[in-house]
């Protein structure tokens, strides 16, 4: 089990604040956070970081915490990160 006060990154980038505010807002999608492997960790907040927009910032965020919390281990429909 992760604990909220040590949430780890990914291989490439860092957790940012806001990934991190809504994981400890969402104990089954850090479970789930806590359980995938790092490289899966660096596929979401990498497809986080790349919005352009705060809106579609946001609405990932929303996204990636209820798949989180349905057990997805990585986002749907993305290539992949760019920086690994």
């Amino acid at each position: 089990m992760v604990d909220a006060t040590d949430i780890p990154g990914g291989v490439v980038h860092d957790l940012p604040d806001d990934l991190r505010a809504s994981l400890v807002a969402a104990p089954d999608a850090l479970a789930t956070w806590g359980d995938i492997t790092p490289l899966a960790r660096n596929e979401w907040i990498c497809w986080i970081e790349s919005a352009k927009k705060a809106d579609t910032r946001r609405k990932r965020l929303d996204w990636g915490r209820a798949s989180l919390i349905d057990g997805k281990r990585r986002p749907c429909c993305w290539p992949g990160c760019p920086h690994r």
